[in-house]
Formats: structure tokens, C-alpha cells, sequence
């Protein structure tokens, strides 16, 4: 199992300086509709947001906003990075926790959450800088990335109607990481799309599209909100 709490650390220390490098104000590629400052600030209130369903067991909370002197925004972010990291690592994986699934929310799951939150948006900083080559996410960390959108996110949608089911099922299988493959959906044609767990994970969140054109088609549809 990855240590969610180091990955957390890594992962907001690298967006904090990101946030002090590229330019705040180019537009982010996957969010057209903001730009990079945007992007730090939710990333930042999100952090907010779940220390605050940590600490007082509920999704209440309501974040600081972000400054208004762009140069001021690196060290807010790594402020309110750092009191989540602080949160986490202060108490036990299975300690409880506000979360939106049906199972009991522990800390743990939020250190895993949040990691994934942070590498994604890491890479549309990157995108958003003209850097994606920069971006390294380990094939296991990134196939546990695909598995999370099927457990938290898809499954739930659909289930609170918020989506609707996909009209096909897709098989994503990993090839670098000795996983079975995963299955979304369960309608008819199946479309299986093999390639590192990176890619995969990239697909589902609607960073990049397939070659394969009926793949592409199928996975244009909502699948992660």
C-alpha cells in the first residue's frame, strides 16, 4: 500500500513550487476557465475542506479565500497544505472521518484523496506552462488513481443519478502494473483499452483521448465529475 501521507507531502510541496514558478495567469488547458491562480486557490480550498471534515467530522467547512496579490498565493497555498499534512500525519490512518461514501470515512482516506487531487491539478499547472514531460506519477500510484474514480466517483454518480451509467463497458488494463484489469460499465459492445496506468488514468479524467476512435467515443462520456 503506498504511503498516502509521504505522497501527500511530495505532492503539495511540488504545486507550492509550481505555484512560484509558471506564470498565475495562463490559462489552464483541462479548465479553460481559469487560469493557473484559479486553479492553486481550489486546490487550496480543498485542502481546506477536508482538514475541516477531519477535525470537526463534517463537510461544513468554508475555506479562506485564496489573496489577492498573486504573489502572496505559493505561500498561502503551502500554508494550507502544510496544516492538512500536519492533520493527517498527527493522527492513524483508520482514525474517523467526514468522507462522501457510504462506508465509515476514516483520515486515511483523505491522505489518498488529497494526493490524487493534487497530482492531477500538478499536471494541468504543467499543461497549463507548456511542461507535461515534467509530470511523473508511479504506475502504481497512478493505477490506484483509475481504481479511485470507479470506487468514489463513477460508482456514486450513477448511483445518486447524477450521471448516467456508460452505454458500453470499458475494460482498462494496466500494462505496467500486475493488476486485473478494471470494468466500468456493464452494457454492450466491450471496449478494452490496454496502456500504462498513467495513460489510463489520464483517460478517465479527461486529460487526453484515446487513438482508438470508438475507445475516445466511449470515454467522452461523464465518468469522474
Amino acid at each position: 500500500m503506498p504511503d498516502w501521507n509521504t505522497l501527500l507531502s511530495d505532492a503539495t510541496t511540488d504545486l507550492a513550487r509550481l505555484a512560484g514558478e509558471v506564470d498565475l495567469t495562463a490559462t489552464v488547458p483541462a479548465c479553460p476557465e481559469w487560469c493557473v491562480a484559479d486553479l492553486v486557490e481550489h486546490v487550496g480550498g480543498v485542502h481546506q475542506w477536508a482538514r475541516h471534515a477531519i477535525v470537526e467530522q463534517n463537510p461544513e467547512g468554508t475555506p479562506e479565500p485564496a489573496p489577492s496579490d498573486l504573489s502572496a498565493l505559493p505561500a498561502w497555498y503551502a500554508g494550507h497544505a502544510g496544516d492538512l499534512l500536519e492533520t493527517v500525519t498527527e493522527r492513524e490512518p483508520t482514525d474517523p472521518a467526514w468522507t462522501f461514501g457510504r462506508r465509515v470515512g476514516t483520515v486515511g482516506w483523505w491522505a489518498r484523496r488529497q494526493t490524487h487531487e493534487t497530482l492531477m491539478h500538478t499536471r494541468d499547472v504543467l499543461a497549463a506552462a507548456g511542461r507535461t514531460q515534467e509530470w511523473a506519477i508511479d504506475p502504481v500510484v497512478a493505477w490506484d488513481g483509475v481504481l479511485e474514480v470507479e470506487e468514489t466517483f463513477y460508482l456514486r454518480q450513477v448511483r445518486l443519478a447524477r450521471m448516467e451509467p456508460l452505454p458500453a463497458t470499458l475494460l482498462l488494463r494496466a500494462t505496467d502494473v500486475d493488476a486485473d484489469p478494471l470494468r466500468l460499465g456493464d452494457g454492450a459492445p466491450l471496449v478494452e483499452v490496454a496502456a500504462p496506468a498513467e495513460e489510463l488514468l489520464l483517460l478517465l479524467w479527461h486529460r487526453t483521448t484515446s487513438a482508438d476512435p470508438v475507445a475516445a467515443d466511449l470515454l467522452a462520456h461523464p465518468i469522474t465529475p
